[in-house]
Formats: C-alpha cells, sequence, structure tokens
C-alpha cells in the first residue's frame, strides 16, 4: 500500500518555520521567499486539516498540533538527512568547536591529525573557554564541557566518566605504586575546586581529615606541570594524565582511584542538523570510547 506523504517541500517549510518560529527566518534558510514558505504551509495545513501556525501581530506560533506534528516532522527529517549524507563523497563547512582548555590542550589537539585526515574538507575551528558556551545561542556549534553532577540536558552525549588517580614523577615517588598512607608524605597538589583528597581518601579507606582544606589552588596547567617537575602528587583522569604518563613524565602512583564528573558534548539545535557537526561528534565519541567506563567500584 503507497504512503500518503504531503509534498516534502512542504514538509521543510513547515518544519523550518516551526523551528524558528518565523517564516521569514524559515525563508533565509531554505534560500526561498517569504510567501513561498507562506504557501507551502497554508497548503499542507489545507492537506491535513489542521491549523498548525496562528497569526501574530509580529510573527507566528505553532498551534497545539502544530507544535505536535513539529516533533514528529525534525527527527524524522533529520533521519533522512543522515541516511542520505551516507552517500556523500566528503561532508565539508566550517564548524566551531568549543573545549575546556585543559581537555583540549592535553586530550583534543594531539587527536586531531586523524580527523583532518579523515575529513579534510571540513574547516574546525578549536576555541577553548572556561565558562559555559550558550550554544542555543551559535557562540559554537559544539561545546565540550566538565559537569561535576549532572548536566544541562540528558541527552548531551558523554564523552568520558574516566576516575581520578594519583600521579606523580618517578623520580619522586621512586616506584610505580605506593600505599595511599605514603601518598600523604608528599605535597599534594590540587587543580580544580572542591576537597577532592578527601573524596580520594575515602576512595581508600582513609579519614579524610587526615590532611586540611587547602588554602591554595594552581590553576590546572600549572598544578600539571608541578606535578612533571616532580614537586608534588596530583589528582587527574586518563584522558588528563594519558599524554604525560605515555611521555613517561608522570605515572599512576595508586591503582584507588574514585570518580567526580564527567566530560559531555553539548550540541546547538541548528548545529545538530548539519552533517560536518555530525561527523565530527561521531568521531569524537569513537575516539574517546575507551574513557566511558562502569559504574562498578574502583580499586
Amino acid at each position: 500500500m503507497p504512503r500518503r506523504l504531503p509534498p516534502l517541500n512542504a514538509l521543510r517549510a513547515f518544519e523550518a518555520a516551526g523551528r524558528h518560529q518565523s517564516f521569514s527566518k524559515a525563508a533565509e534558510e531554505l534560500g526561498v521567499s517569504h510567501s513561498a514558505v507562506s504557501r507551502h504551509v497554508r497548503g499542507l495545513e489545507l492537506r491535513l486539516g489542521v491549523q498548525l501556525f496562528r497569526d501574530l501581530p509580529r510573527g507566528v506560533e505553532l498551534t497545539v498540533a502544530g507544535a505536535g506534528y513539529l516533533a514528529e516532522v525534525t527527527p524524522a527529517l533529520d533521519q533522512i538527512a543522515e541516511a542520505s549524507d551516507v552517500f556523500a563523497r566528503q561532508p565539508e563547512g566550517q564548524i566551531i568547536v568549543d573545549a575546556e582548555p585543559l581537555f583540549a590542550s592535553k586530550w583534543l589537539i594531539p587527536r586531531l591529525a586523524s580527523f583532518y585526515k579523515a575529513y579534510p574538507k571540513i574547516d574546525l575551528r578549536l576555541e577553548a573557554r572556561r565558562e559555559l558556551t550558550d550554544v542555543t545561542r551559535y557562540e559554537a556549534d559544539i561545546a565540550i564541557r566538565f559537569f561535576k553532577a549532572g548536566s544541562p540536558d540528558p541527552d548531551n552525549p558523554l564523552i568520558s566518566n574516566a576516575p581520578l588517580y594519583p600521579f606523580a614523577a618517578r623520580a619522586l615517588i621512586g616506584a610505580t605504586r605506593i600505599d595511599p598512607e605514603e601518598i600523604l608524605e608528599f605535597p599534594l597538589l590540587q587543580d580544580r575546586g572542591g576537597r577532592i583528597w578527601q573524596d580520594w581518601l575515602r576512595a581508600a579507606g582513609l579519614d579524610p581529615e587526615l590532611i586540611p582544606e587547602p588554602t591554595w589552588r594552581m590553576r590546572a596547567t600549572l598544578a600539571i606541570e608541578a606535578a612533571i617537575a616532580g614537586h608534588g602528587v596530583i589528582l587527574l583522569s586518563e584522558e588528563i594524565a594519558g599524554q604525560a604518563v605515555s611521555s613517561g613524565q608522570l605515572i599512576r602512583a595508586s591503582d584507588i582511584g574514585f570518580r567526580q564528573g564527567c566530560y559531555r558534548i553539548m550540541l546547538g539545535t541548528e548545529a545538530r542538523r548539519r552533517a560536518p557537526v555530525r561527523h565530527f561528534r561521531d568521531w569524537l565519541l569513537a575516539e574517546s570510547a575507551g574513557l566511558r567506563v562502569d559504574t562498578q567500584p574502583i580499586g
């Protein structure tokens, strides 16, 4: 039995107008006139026998029926676009990625060569800021952020929930693993807020009050360099410590670790519909697969 489908141009016009809540912005996105969008939408309303938009003094807004229809049509068009992208020879376009500085410098940048090789026509522009990027206002197409607990959107893809372990220079601790009590004999470097060393002591079965609340913390990059120089022990996750461990600058001082938060991807509503953004997201998730661990106890 043949499918009863509305004209594709009418669906595209409705979907764009619904997302933007504007016929003018939909026309700009689709490269057609305002009247063409209006004509397509009115024709779709006649075909469906339902009002999808109501007119306002300035613009339009979705009706209840229109909002429900949009919620079904948008993912359907996204799925068609993704299925069609498979046959594209090479995706192209510009994307802006905003990552936290430490993640960008220690994990992302060392791996970007493989992305550039796979997608030479994608112009990736990397920025690094600590504050939360408002991707809904198009400051970036993709943001990578650390969340200590939860995230603004449960649909934000998980990059890493790797545990924190103590790391130090071999010259400082003199062995590949030492007892938790021995670690307390060295200066304890801290690179982020909270009482993370007290949390680690709890994971190690020790009294968290064995060490006082720190009165001063280094910036993350300085704390890591201090650890590499042999000035103390630092708690780091695998994605941040990996490069220094591979080069022999740091070694893990203990196999006792604990989890505190995670890195997640944030995508702008408009950005996620673009093929270059989806390809970077998929590449990022594939590269970071080893950083996503289960929630079983550690150590």
